[in-house]
């Protein structure tokens, strides 16, 4: 697996180191995959180990795999946001550079992983192709902290896509995790199925032996077996 390393401009005004792994031509590729890693205030990058696993998981069912530094990491212009909308915008406006430029795409998938995956839910879902989500290790405790307490945006912005039945969404955390609590995630995810009951297909996996970093090999197999059973159904 060879990833292509640029600096994209976008039309937000900034330009971003990407990695991209394109899947053999003789493979007919139709999907794609943007993946976002955690905080950068505290590291956080595209060379995360855990976004770079999953990065190889979806290069082996032949997607294109986008995996960037957001704003102000590594060789990215600009400034890293405190509330992340800035963020948000960059991602829609990769999405959509990336549809016009590959015009046989008929899926996109966006995994977050932490703080990535609240920026992912600032992406809308769309009605021209199937849209998919992975939000992995949500950070619901910290959520507050990491977006200078404008969080209630981004509760919001999940619940938008749980009642769009277009939407398709698979949350995983571990119940070890180190910033929420097992019983705290086990009743936000009985609140979301209760949003999107009857709309977005929503499925919650919690792992016993995770914790937030992923460090653990049996929990490290469980998220591959997870991610390679959804993407079964997903295409199916």
């Amino acid at each position: 697996m060879t990833a292509k390393r640029e600096l994209l401009p976008l039309s937000t005004g900034v330009s971003l180191e990407t990695a991209i792994v394109y899947p053999p031509p003789r493979s007919h590729p139709t999907k794609i995959v943007f993946c976002l890693h955690p905080w950068s205030w505290l590291g956080g990058c595209m060379d995360d180990p855990v976004i770079q696993s999953i990065v190889k998981l979806f290069a082996r069912h032949d997607h294109y795999v986008v995996c960037y530094n957001s704003r102000g990491v590594g060789k990215s212009t600009g400034y890293p946001s405190f509330t992340g909308r800035q963020e948000g915008e960059d991602l829609q406006a990769l999405v959509q550079q990336f549809l016009q430029q590959e015009s046989d795409i008929t899926a996109v998938t966006i995994v977050g992983y932490s703080y990535g995956s609240l920026i992912a839910t600032l992406h809308p879902a769309l009605t021209s192709v199937k849209t998919s989500y992975v939000l992995l290790s949500y950070p619901l405790s910290p959520r507050g902290l990491l977006t200078l307490f404008h969080s209630r945006i981004y509760p919001t912005a999940l619940d938008n896509l749980l009642c769009q039945s277009h939407a398709n969404v698979l949350v995983i955390y571990g119940e070890q995790d180190n910033f929420t609590s097992r019983a705290k995630y086990d009743v936000w995810a009985r609140s979301l199925r209760k949003t999107s009951e009857g709309k977005a297909k929503l499925e919650v996996v919690s792992v016993a032996e995770a914790d937030h970093f992923w460090r653990s090999s049996s929990a490290r197999t469980t998220l591959k077996q997870t991610l390679e059973n959804w993407l079964c159904t997903v295409y199916a």
